[in-house]
């Protein structure tokens, strides 16, 4: 497969995805609302996967397209329905964008959906690819519909589906979680996270991306669930230790009981923020590696670190 589509390629993965295309073997186009910062030996569609009706000339001689655009990462809700407003986001276009793609001869469809699909938290052991999707937000309830629609929309066509689920993703320029996490460690602030004991499964962009290329090309992808991770699950403590380090900080982690943590959250309606801080979400990635070959690359720690160093120079 030679000429790949990437939607949603001004975005944190995509456009790290289209500079490691573009410097391959690829031509490479990204669909984007409004093309800024372009990547290198890039070419760009303006389109709008909402609104517009005719999608034809963003599917015409493609052998792949990958699918990231999507609504995401809402701080501030301001619609009167969110979860129809990411229905027309994450289900509806993607499902009008895989129409197309069947209707113009595209050979793989790569859609990029989220673990949340799976649940907010695990307990006795990680999610994996037959664990029963149980959507936790508007917006995972949003990327299951739209997983479902394409099983549908693409069984017995020409046109092959990969669906990935990553779990948080992380990098420098991160949007969501990670970067407001990244934000509270920069502050030096006493964070009440010394009592915390969580496992979570979290992804380099590095890593996203190799697997993402690989599944562009590799026979046996066709129609399969992945869910990816960078293998090592570190707690949220952990994570905020590492990040501290490479910005030459020593973080005060107070022993706050996990009894009143959950109070606080609950009184404060910060229940999801609670779960993310200090409940477990582990992925077992063992498929990816086992069907597809896939081996994540570099350490955990390691790369956050860097991250944190990053972010102490740019400060």
């Amino acid at each position: 497969m030679r000429r790949v589509l990437v939607t949603g390629a001004n975005g944190f993965i995509g456009k790290a995805l289209c500079q490691t295309l573009a410097m391959g073997c690829y031509e490479v186009s990204g669909l984007v609302r409004i093309a800024r910062e372009p990547v290198q030996g890039v070419e760009y569609l303006e389109v709008d996967l909402e609104t517009s009706d005719d999608l034809s000339a963003a599917c015409q001689d493609f052998d792949c397209i990958v699918h990231l655009a999507g609504r995401a990462h809402v701080l501030s809700e301001h619609d009167e329905n969110p979860l129809e407003a990411f229905r027309r986001a994450n289900c509806g276009a993607t499902l009008r964008l895989a129409q197309q793609a069947v209707e113009s001869g595209v050979r793989r469809f790569i859609f990029i959906s989220s673990i949340g699909v799976n649940g907010a938290e695990t307990f006795a052991k990680p999610f994996d690819e037959f664990s029963r999707p149980k959507p936790h937000a508007d917006y995972a309830i949003s990327k299951l519909e739209a997983e479902e629609g394409l099983k549908k929309l693409l069984a017995g066509t020409q046109t092959e589906l990969v669906i990935i689920r990553p779990p948080l993703v992380y990098g420098i320029d991160a949007p969501g979680n990670f970067a407001r996490l990244l934000k509270l460690v920069a502050t030096g602030l006493p964070l009440p996270l010394g009592g915390s004991s969580n496992r979570r499964s979290i992804v380099s962009l590095e890593n996203l991306v190799g697997f993402i290329s690989l599944c562009i090309e590799h026979p046996a992808a066709a129609g399969q669930l992945f869910l990816v991770s960078d293998g090592g699950d570190i707690s949220t403590t952990e994570m905020v230790m590492a990040l501290a380090r490479g910005m030459g900080k020593k973080p005060l982690m107070l022993p706050v009981p996990d009894v009143l943590l959950k109070i606080g959250a609950k009184l404060l309606g910060k229940e999801s923020l609670y779960t993310q801080l200090y409940r477990s979400l582990q992925v077992d990635s063992s498929k990816a590696q086992c069907l597809l070959d896939w081996k994540p690359q570099g350490n955990t720690f390691e790369a956050l670190e860097k991250i944190g160093r990053l972010c102490a120079d740019q400060c």
